[in-house]
């Protein structure tokens, strides 16, 4: 069976050999922001409450950011595309790359995490989608933490 690291290092070599460094990096970051306004969706409703709480936009929110976490956003993620080589364009670190064990590590907890929160925001239990939501936040901030630039 193909680890989770090797699956990415393929599909990265595949994204590649497709897209330029640039388009990678515009289609990620386009990725992560639409993951960011349904997270703003879910904690307006669930986390602040300056939102009046809606199950289903909530489970739709959740539903798209796991959709997200699913598609392979790993293979944007070429060694060309770090700030080392495009500056500004980006903010991932060149060290995203000597430590990709931890990088998958980080992924794949991201991944579980979205889809439990996808699960979870099926039902009804806000304190249970509240729990979910803290749970993918933690996962974002240890990525953003190590590999981020500011």
């Amino acid at each position: 069976m193909m680890s989770a690291l090797a699956s990415a290092l393929l599909f990265a070599s595949v994204a590649q050999a497709q897209l330029k460094p640039e388009k990678q990096v515009e289609v990620r970051q386009a990725g992560y922001q639409f993951m960011s306004w349904n997270m703003g969706k879910i904690k307006a409703q669930v986390v602040d409450g300056t939102e009046p709480y809606d199950q289903a936009k909530v489970a739709a929110a959740a539903d798209a950011i796991a959709g997200i976490a699913n598609s392979g956003m790993g293979a944007l993620f070429g060694p060309d595309t770090t700030t080392a080589q495009l500056g500004d364009m980006t903010r991932l670190k060149p060290e995203f790359f000597s430590n990709l064990e931890e990088v998958s590590r980080i992924g794949a907890e991201y991944v579980k995490n979205a889809n439990q929160l996808k699960t979870v925001a099926a039902g009804n239990d806000q304190a249970a989608i509240k729990q979910a939501f803290g749970a993918l936040g933690n996962s974002c901030k240890a990525c953003h933490d190590k590999f981020r630039a500011e």
